[in-house]
Formats: structure tokens, sequence, C-alpha cells
């Protein structure tokens, strides 16, 4: 399967792949070029095709659609390193400096919301607005032992299997797991030629090792940093919405505190849908996004 086989009703897409220092980047776009610049960022295990539905009214709103696949996702080279969120944001900036595009609306899902929150950290002056979808944000706070804590930001027990090096690079090569993380994850369930666009791509085995190298890296690196105050100097400086839904297994309200007095303009909503609402409640993610944007 190539990118151009997954239709987006209503848009034309172009893909092209850019250099992002060294990266090959796998890089969907749509719109008028001449529209305000939108970068859609996915999670794990999706890729572009997450926006589909979220494009199309955006689309309609007069704005440039730039979706980006994550290292090792989608059809972005999948190298044996280089999976901690701060580097996926530093692959979203290469992309976006390779294109020319210098200041931009952002929105990330999952993973890809988390880089958005480090990217805006990073690089305030070029972000207008920021839509993070289903994700922590960079200040949560320890409830509960350790291990409670990482059974609730994870979701399933079997995501600890995933990062495994022999058996989760074995298991995510299998299209039940892919399938299996879904429908856990997911208020409404999807239909099976969704989930099969999504786990094919899984089959390869670098891209099996890169879904291990993520979790492996958030376990046993990112979330102890993160816990431990990481980003406690760090100000949000970037307008902000962070949405969840609220069949979401992974992420509630409870878990969110902590962002108070790190940004200057944040909100956190609720609205209906699990962890994949890109999938799951386009409409209502593309609404808070056009709500957001025209704030």
């Amino acid at each position: 399967m190539q990118p151009e086989d997954l239709l987006v009703p209503g848009v034309e897409v172009e893909h092209r792949y850019v250099d992002a220092r060294g990266l090959r980047v796998h890089v969907a776009l749509t719109g008028p070029e001449s529209g305000d610049p939108v970068v859609l960022v996915h999670g794990w295990p999706q890729h572009w095709w997450i926006w589909r539905g979220v494009m199309p009214a955006l689309v309609d709103a007069g704005y440039r659609c730039i979706c980006i696949d994550l290292r090792g996702h989608g059809w972005t080279d999948a190298p044996p390193d280089g999976y901690e969120k701060e580097q996926f944001a530093s692959d979203v900036l290469a992309t976006l400096d390779a294109l020319g595009i210098e200041r931009f609306k952002l929105v990330g899902h999952d993973w890809g919301g988390f880089a958005s929150f480090l990217i805006a950290l990073r690089a305030p002056e070029r972000i207008e607005k920021l839509l993070a979808v289903s994700i922590i944000h960079p200040w949560i706070r320890r409830q509960g032992g350790p291990v409670d804590l990482i059974k609730g930001l994870l979701g399933a027990s079997y995501q600890f299997v995933i990062a495994s090096p022999v058996l989760g690079k074995q298991l995510v090569q299998r299209t039940p797991l892919i399938a299996t993380a879904i429908s856990r994850g997911s208020a409404h369930g999807l239909p099976d030629d969704v989930i099969s666009a999504y786990a094919d791509r899984w089959k390869e085995p670098d891209r099996a090792g890169a879904t291990v190298a993520i979790y492996r890296a958030f376990l046993l690196r990112e979330l102890n940093a993160i816990l431990r105050g990481r980003y406690r100097d760090h100000r949000l400086r970037v307008p902000t919405l962070l949405v969840y839904g609220k069949g979401d297994p992974v992420i509630s309200a409870e878990r969110l505190t902590g962002w108070e007095e790190h940004a200057d303009d944040m909100r956190v909503g609720e609205i209906d849908g699990g962890h994949f609402l890109p999938d799951e409640q386009p409409d209502l993610v593309a609404e808070q996004a056009l709500a957001l944007f025209s704030r």
C-alpha cells in the first residue's frame, strides 16, 4: 500500500518526501497554497490518514493542511533510534524548515500531541495556536505508586509487552495487536478497513522495532524525567487547548492536573469519544480546531 491509495473524501491530497536533516519524511498536503498553514501530527499506531475526516473542514475554511508522518510511522523512514519525543519535535521542525514553513497553527494527537507541546515550548514564536488531543501535558504529577501511574498513562498492561525488544517486535507485526490497541482505546470502535490501513504499515520489521523503541524510551527514560520535573522551568506561551474523550481509558481530568502554573493561556476540555478522537469524532475535532484558530 502506498499513501496515494488512501483517499480523503472531498479534497485532493499531494504527497511529498522531504529531507529533514537526514530523515526522509512523508508529508501529505491539501488545501489552498495561499492558506494559513495548519500542521497536523498523528500518534501511535496511526499515520497521516488519521486526519482524513478533519482536513475537509479545515480546507473549507481556507487553511493549508500539512500532515506529517512521524519517524518510524506511515511512510517516513524508520531508523533504529531517535524515538524520544524531543526528537519527534526536532523532526517536525526540520520538516517544516525543509518545506519553508515558518509560522503555523499546530494540531497533535497522542505522541504527536506531546511532541507538539515540546515544539511549543521550544519555538513559541513559530506557533500561533496549539490544539493537543488525547495526550498528557509535560507537567503531569505523580498520583499513587509508579506502577499505577504507568498503567494509567498507558491504559492497558499489554503495552508493557510492546516495550519488550523481542516479543514486542513480533507482536506489533501482527494485525491483532494493533486491532486490540485501537479497540480498547476507542469508545465507538473503528471499521476493519481503517484498522488494516494502520496495521499494515507495522508489518515491516523496522517499523515494528520503532514501536518498541517508542515505548522503551518512554518507560525507561522519559517518564521518570517528566515526573522529576524535566519541564518545570519551561513556560507555555502559545494559546493552547487540550481536549480528551470522556471515554478515553488513558487520559482523564484527574490525570491532567498540574499545568496551571506553567501556561499563559491554556484550557482543557472533554468531548464525546475515546482515545482516537480524530478517527472517532473528526467533526468534533475540526470544530474544536476552528474555534481555537478563530479566537
